[in-house]
C-alpha cells in the first residue's frame, strides 16, 4: 500500500465525507415526508442513544490502532504494527457483540431514560449496527495508521448509499403499521450500510492489507510481546474512548435535558418532539462541514504520532500549524455561508421551520472544529488524558447552561446554541494553553483566523447580494422552489470563487499551500489564478 501525505489523505477522506453528508442531508426531506417532524424527533432521540453506545465501542480502539500502527511503521516495525491491529480487532469484535446484545435487551429502559418512550422500537432495531461498525472500525483504524485513507473513504460512500436506500424503503413500508414502526424501519438502513462498509474494508485488507508491508520490516527494530502490544492498545484507547464518549454522553444527556426542560417551559409532548426535530435538522446540516474537519483530524493524528515517534519536533510544529490553517480555511467561510443562506438552505431541503438555529448557531461550527483538531494533535502527541479532561470541563459547562437556559420560554431551544459557544470556547482556551506548554507549539489562532474572517465577511456580503439579485431576476418563474434553488446554488458557487480570490489577495493562500496540494487538484485550478498566488 502506498502511504499518502497529510494533504492527500485529507483530500480523499474529505471528498468521501462531503459525498456522504450531502447524501445524508438530501434524504432527510424524503424521510420527513414519511414520518413528519414528530416522527423525526422520535428517530433523532433513538439515534442519539445509538451514537453514544457506538462511540463507546468504536471511538477509542480504532484511533488507538491508527496511533499504534503509525508509530510502529515510522520506525520500520511492520510486524508489530500488524500484530497490534489483530489484537485490537479481536477486542472490537467482542465489545461490539456484547453491546449489540445489551442495547437490544435494554431498549425500553433507554427510551424511558431520555424521555422518549416511543423510541424504544427504533433503539432495538439499531442494535445490530454496533457489531458491524465495530468490525469496520478496526480496519479503518489500520488503514489510517498506514496513512492510506482511500479504503476508509470508499467504505464511507458505499455505507451512505446503502443507508439512504434502505432507510427510505423501510420507513415507507412500515408507516402503514405505525409511526413508531416506521421510525424503527428508518434505522434499518444504518445497519445495512454498516454491514456493506465492513465487507468493503475486509475485501481491500485481504487483497492489499499486509502481504507487502511485511517485506519492508526492519529486522533491527525493537519487537514487543503480545502482552505489551495489548497493553499499548488499551493504554491508548481508554482516554480516547472517555474523551469521545464524554462528548456524546453530553449529547445524550442533552436529549433528556432538552426535552425535559422544554416540557418545564410549558411545551406539550408533541411540541417537544417537533422542537427537538428542529435541533436535529440543524445538527444534520452542520455535520457536512464537520465531516471535512473529521477527515482532517483523522489524517493529522497518525502524522503527529509519527513525528513524535521519530522525535522530529520541526515536523511536529509544521503539521500542527498546517492543520489549524486548513481547518480555519474551511470552517470560517462555511459558518458564514450557512448563516447568510440559512433560510434558502432550509427551503431548498424542504426542512420547514427552524432556520433561525443555523442563522445564529453556525458559529458553533467553528468552535467545534477547532476543538476537534486540538484534540487530535494532543492525542497524537501523547497528551490524551489532559485533552480528555479539557473536553469534559467544556461539556459540564454546556450541560449546566442548557439546564438553566432552555426552560426559559423566551430562549427555549436557542439555549443549546448559547451553551455550545460557552462550552467549546472554554475547551479551546484550555487546549491552547496545553499545546503551548507541553507540545511546545504556539497555535496563534487569532492571527491565523484573521485572513479567513476578512475573506469570509466579503464573501458573505457578496453571497447575500448574489442570492437577492438572482432571486429577483428569476421572479418571472412560477415556482418559488425553483427560483430559490437556482439563486441558492448560484450564490454558493459564486461565494466559493469570491472567497478563494479574496484569500489570494490578502495572502491567505500562498505558493507553499499550493505546493502541498495533489497534482489532480491543481490541474482544475485556472492557470491565471495559480499565477496570482504569491
Amino acid at each position: 500500500m502506498k502511504k499518502q501525505s497529510l494533504t492527500k489523505g485529507f483530500a480523499v477522506l474529505s471528498a468521501a465525507g462531503i459525498i456522504s453528508k450531502v447524501l445524508s442531508v438530501l434524504y432527510v426531506p424524503f424521510l420527513l415526508a414519511i414520518i413528519g417532524d414528530e416522527g423525526n424527533g422520535i428517530y433523532a432521540a433513538a439515534y442519539q442513544v445509538y451514537v453514544f453506545i457506538y462511540v463507546i465501542a468504536n471511538s477509542g480502539i480504532p484511533v488507538a490502532i491508527s496511533k499504534t500502527v503509525s508509530e510502529f511503521t515510522a520506525v520500520g516495525n511492520y510486524k508489530d504494527a500488524v500484530r497490534s491491529f489483530k489484537i485490537a480487532r479481536f477486542l472490537l469484535i467482542v465489545i461490539g457483540l456484547v453491546l449489540s446484545i445489551l442495547m437490544l435487551a435494554l431498549a425500553k429502559p433507554l427510551a424511558y431514560m431520555i424521555n422518549s418512550d416511543k423510541s424504544a422500537l427504533a433503539i432495538a432495531a439499531l442494535s445490530p449496527t454496533l457489531f458491524f461498525t465495530a468490525l469496520a472500525s478496526a480496519y479503518k483504524g489500520y488503514f489510517q495508521g498506514m496513512s492510506n485513507m482511500t479504503p476508509t473513504a470508499l467504505s464511507q460512500v458505499v455505507e451512505q448509499i446503502a443507508n439512504v436506500i434502505f432507510t427510505i424503503s423501510f420507513a415507507a413500508i412500515l408507516i402503514k403499521v405505525s409511526l413508531e414502526a416506521s421510525c424503527a424501519g428508518a434505522t434499518v438502513g444504518t445497519s445495512v450500510g454498516a454491514l456493506f462498509s465492513a465487507i468493503v474494508l475486509i475485501f481491500i485488507y485481504n487483497k492489499k492489507g499486509n502481504k507487502n508491508i511485511l517485506l519492508h520490516h526492519n529486522k533491527a527494530s525493537r519487537r514487543c510481546t503480545y502482552k505489551q502490544l495489548a497493553r499499548k492498545v488499551v493504554y491508548y484507547s481508554i482516554p480516547l474512548t472517555v474523551c469521545v464518549a464524554a462528548q456524546y454522553a453530553g449529547n445524550l444527556i442533552d436529549v433528556a435535558n432538552i426535552r425535559g426542560r422544554l416540557a418545564a417551559a410549558g411545551y406539550t409532548a408533541e411540541m417537544v418532539s417537533v422542537m427537538h426535530s428542529y435541533l436535529w435538522k440543524y445538527q444534520q446540516i452542520m455535520n457536512a462541514p464537520i465531516s471535512i474537519v473529521a477527515a482532517l483530524a483523522a489524517a493529522v493524528l497518525p502524522s503527529v504520532s509519527a513525528a513524535v515517534a521519530e522525535g522530529n519536533l520541526r515536523l511536529l510544529e509544521e503539521k500542527t500549524k498546517y492543520a489549524f490553517r486548513l481547518c480555519l480555511f474551511i470552517v470560517i467561510p462555511s459558518a458564514v455561508g450557512l448563516s447568510v443562506l440559512s433560510q434558502p438552505v432550509y427551503f431548498l431541503l424542504e426542512y420547514g421551520e427552524g432556520a433561525y438555529l443555523m442563522r445564529y448557531g453556525s458559529v458553533v461550527l467553528i468552535l467545534m472544529s477547532i476543538v476537534q483538531i486540538q484534540s487530535s494533535i494532543l492525542q497524537g502527541a501523547g497528551k490524551m488524558y489532559r485533552a480528555t479532561i479539557n473536553i469534559i470541563i467544556g461539556i459540564i459547562v454546556k450541560l449546566v447552561l442548557n439546564y438553566l437556559l432552555i426552560s426559559n420560554p423566551n430562549i427555549n431551544i436557542m439555549g443549546v446554541v448559547i451553551s455550545g459557544i460557552a462550552g467549546y470556547g472554554l475547551s479551546i482556551l484550555l487546549n491552547t494553553i496545553l499545546i503551548a506548554k507541553h507540545v511546545k507549539v504556539k497555535t496563534s489562532l487569532a492571527s491565523q483566523s484573521l485572513k479567513p474572517i476578512v475573506s469570509s465577511v466579503v464573501m458573505g456580503i457578496a453571497v447575500w447580494i448574489l442570492y437577492k439579485g438572482v432571486y429577483l431576476m428569476l421572479g418571472f418563474i412560477g415556482s418559488s422552489y425553483v427560483v430559490n434553488a437556482a439563486a441558492a446554488l448560484v450564490s454558493v458557487f459564486g461565494g466559493m470563487i469570491i472567497y478563494f480570490f479574496v484569500m489570494i489577495q490578502v495572502r491567505g493562500i500562498t505558493k507553499d499551500d499550493l505546493a502541498m496540494l495533489p497534482e489532480r487538484i491543481k490541474q482544475i485550478i485556472p492557470r491565471k489564478v495559480l499565477e496570482g498566488v504569491r
